[in-house]
Parts: structure tokens; C-alpha cells; sequence
């Protein structure tokens, strides 16, 4: 026994020993109050991939459980620590008894790691060892991080949503027509695509309602306008009514801005231009006409009508321009006719404008026709001839149908006041002459 103590190799000169001095010395050193050297974690996870044994500091820096309980000194290590003196000696006697309880920590023994592995979708990170085994050394923050941004983009478009809202809501608001907006708030302020709102919108019972005039269009033919062609056009109808100074029934906008009239007008195509043009025919040549005009509307058109259904009537537009026009025209005519003491029915008047008769032309003539109607009315009586009538005057000097034939009476009963009483006819080419027709 002696003589394999005294072969055996001195215990302090073999490397082990020398890491049991080492760590000794370290020992000694922190009782001392010495401070331990800090712990580099890249050394120590160099030190970890290359199967090296960690220390428990090491361990600590990488986030690992430190060494198992009960161990002392370097890890691997048992027993007491310092250098053995003397030999032991006897038989230790007994049974141990129990059962080990926990569970072991550290790295075990003889396990080495050769990777480490990131989970791309929690940022985790693991040592993968020799044997397949993983261990978790840094928690990552992926999942957290990415609910965060959702949670971020969520409320920056919710943000963005109400803002478009506030500013949409502002905008229709100055035309009141913030009723269309506020039904769609939730599809606003949802992050809806300006298509998307535009679809929803023109759906809506409130918007239909308020441009209803672009339905009537469209079945007319006529494409629908634009929004802002619409309130435009509205606009510049009340302007011209205003202008004239129509009553303000005649331009007071109802709900959401919408006038009735307006809606009739863009229906059939009327520019601002044309509606401009018929309130001017009817104040200018039918309200601020003679009341014979006045007079000869009323009888070809109503009895009943006031100044204010002749202007309703002319601004009807279901009529187009010419048509009103026309009526006017004859009215014109009409009013011609009783300044000179005659009278003309709507059928005549409406067939002399249609021939190209004006106010001034129809002065003029039934001037003409009054001057020498009476007489020759009483020689077609005397001398037995067909009638002469107003009617036959008119053909002649407003040069209708049967203009020739209507001549050639007037020029007989003329030949017979001559021939009867050798002077100057009182139906002569003088008394019944005009500029169109030429002399009688």
C-alpha cells in the first residue's frame, strides 16, 4: 500500500489540481473581500459552443441554472476542496437510504453544444446540442413586439378614419348636406377606399332623394352629372331668380338644400343661360308689356292667369324656349290687334308669329288693315260681293295663304267706288300698304 502511494504521481502537479488551486485561490481571494473578475456572456457562450465546461458565474451570464446543488469548485468537480494529506483508512459501513429527490441542473456531462437556433417567429433562442436537445437561452419578443404594431396600425387608421370623417362632415355641411354624411360614419371612419364610400353613398335613400333630378336624366337619355355640377347649376338658377327679382318661392331651398323647381329644371337639360332667357321673355315682352299683351294673353291662355302664373308658366320646364316664345309671340300679336281696335283669335296670332310676324310688323299691319277695313266691308255690301273681312285684309297684308285672291278682291271693290263716283277709293293701296306685303 505504501509502495503504490509512493508511485503514484504528487496530486498537486496534475492538471486538475491545478484548476482546484486556481479556484481555490479564488475562493480565498472574494472571502478576503476581494471583488470576482466580471464575466464576459460572449466568452462564456464561445466557451459553451465549444463544449467547454461552464463555470457557474458563466452559467449566470448566459441565463443558464446554475450548477447542481451540492457542488463545489469547478463544475464536475466532488469532494472537498484544497489538497488531501494523509491516507485514509478503513471500511465505511452502512446502507445509504432514501430516495434522491429534485431535478438535476446544469449541463450534463459529456453533452456538448454545437449551434444555437432562433425561432423566427417568437425570436427565441436555444443551444442544440450533440444529442438533438434544445435549451432555451434568451426569451424573445416577436409575438409581443408584432401585437404591439397591430395594435399601433389599428389605431392610426382609426384616427385617420375620423379624420376623413370631420373633414367630409365639414365640407357637405357648408351645401347642408351633412344628412348624407353621418349614415356612413361607421364605413368612414372604418378605413373604407374613396370608391368604396362613393358606391355606399349614392345608395343611400338621403342622397337619392336630394339629386333626384339625375334618376329623371337618365332615363331621359341624359347622363347623370357630378355632384358639384349639381349644386353649381342650383346655385346659378338662384342667382339669375334673384337677380330679377323673382319671389323667393321661387329659389328658397328645402331640406339638405334640395328646391323642387331646380330639380325639374336640371331633369330637362335647362342651363343657367336658357333659364335666364325665358325669365327675360316673360318680364321684359309679357309683365312689362301694354296691358293690351296682358289682355291678349289672358284670352288666348285663361282667363284666371295672374302675373304670376304667366311667369310660372313661362319658367315651366317641361315647355321648351321656342314653345314659350311662341306663346308669347302671339300674345304680342294679340295685344297688336286690340290697339287697333280689332281682335284676333290664338289660332290667327300663333300663325302670324309662325310666319315671322313681330310685335313691331303687327302694329304696323293691323294699323293698316283697321284703316281701311270698315270701308271695304260696306262696298262689298253695296255691290253685292263676297265679304271683306278681316280675315281677307290679313291675308293680304300679312301675305298668308290666298294672299292673291284676297288682292284681287280688294282691287274690284276699289274699281267699283271708282266707277260709280270717279274719285279716290277709300280702300286704295294707299290706305292698306305695308312694308312686307308691298301696296294693295
Amino acid at each position: 500500500m505504501a509502495r503504490k502511494d509512493r508511485d503514484m504521481p504528487d496530486a498537486v502537479n496534475t492538471p486538475a489540481s491545478f484548476s482546484t488551486v486556481d479556484e481555490q485561490t479564488k475562493i480565498q481571494g472574494m472571502r478576503a473581500g476581494q471583488p470576482a473578475p466580471a464575466v464576459d456572456a460572449r466568452t462564456a457562450l464561445a466557451r459553451l459552443t465549444s463544449g467547454q465546461t461552464l463555470t457557474p458565474a458563466e452559467r449566470q451570464a448566459l441565463g443558464m441554472s446554475p450548477a447542481p446543488a451540492g457542488a463545489t469548485g469547478p463544475l464536475g468537480a466532488t469532494g472537498p476542496t484544497g489538497t488531501p494529506t494523509g491516507t485514509p483508512t478503513g471500511t465505511p459501513t452502512g446502507t445509504p437510504t432514501g430516495t434522491p429527490t429534485g431535478t438535476p441542473t446544469g449541463t450534463p456531462v459529456g453533452r456538448k453544444v454545437v449551434s444555437t437556433y432562433e425561432d423566427p417567429e417568437t425570436g427565441d433562442i436555444y443551444s442544440v446540442y450533440d444529442d438533438g436537445s434544445q435549451e432555451l437561452i434568451t426569451k424573445g419578443t416577436k409575438a409581443r413586439d408584432a401585437a404591439f404594431e397591430e395594435k399601433r396600425i389599428a389605431e392610426e387608421k382609426r384616427r385617420q378614419g375620423q379624420s376623413a370623417y370631420d373633414l367630409l362632415y365639414s365640407e357637405f355641411a357648408q351645401y347642408g348636406l351633412q344628412a348624407l354624411v353621418e349614415p356612413l360614419k361607421r364605413l368612414i371612419t372604418s378605413g373604407a377606399s374613396p370608391a368604396e364610400f362613393t358606391i355606399e353613398l349614392r345608395k343611400s335613400p338621403a342622397y337619392q332623394a336630394r339629386f333626384a333630378a339625375n334618376a329623371d336624366r337618365i332615363k331621359k337619355g341624359l347622363k347623370a352629372i357630378s355632384e358639384a355640377e349639381y349644386l353649381e347649376l342650383e346655385d346659378q338658377y338662384q342667382n339669375v331668380m334673384r337677380n330679377y327679382g323673382l319671389p323667393e318661392s321661387y329659389y328658397t331651398r328645402g331640406d339638405m338644400g334640395a328646391q323642387p323647381g331646380f330639380n325639374q329644371f336640371i331633369a330637362n337639360d335647362v342651363s343657367a343661360l336658357e333659364l335666364e332667357d325665358r325669365i327675360a321673355t316673360a318680364q321684359k315682352r309679357v309683365l312689362n308689356a301694354n296691358p293690351e299683351v296682358l289682355q291678349a294673353i289672358k284670352d288666348f291662355y285663361g282667363d284666371s292667369i295672374t302675373n304670376g302664373d304667366i311667369l310660372a308658366y313661362t319658367l315651366n320646364p317641361t315647355k321648351g324656349l321656342e314653345d314659350i316664345k311662341r306663346k308669347v309671340t302671339a300674345a304680342e300679336i294679340g295685344g297688336a290687334a286690340i290697339q287697333s281696335g280689332l281682335r284676333t283669335g290664338m289660332a290667327r296670332a300663333e300663325e302670324l308669329g309662325a310666319a315671322g310676324i313681330t310685335k313691331q310688323q303687327a302694329q304696323q299691319g293691323f294699323g293698316t288693315i283697321a284703316g281701311g277695313l270698315e270701308r271695304g266691308s260696306q262696298l262689298a255690301s253695296i255691290y253685292g260681293e263676297n265679304p271683306y273681312t278681316q280675315t281677307t285684309a290679313e291675308k293680304e297684308v300679312f301675305g298668308l295663304a290666298g294672299q292673291t285672291e284676297a288682292a284681287k278682291e280688294r282691287k274690284k271693290l276699289t274699281s267699283l267706288e271708282k266707277a260709280t263716283f270717279g274719285g279716290q277709293s277709300g280702300v286704295t293701296s294707299g290706305a292698306l300698304a305695308r312694308d312686307r306685303a308691298g301696296a294693295y
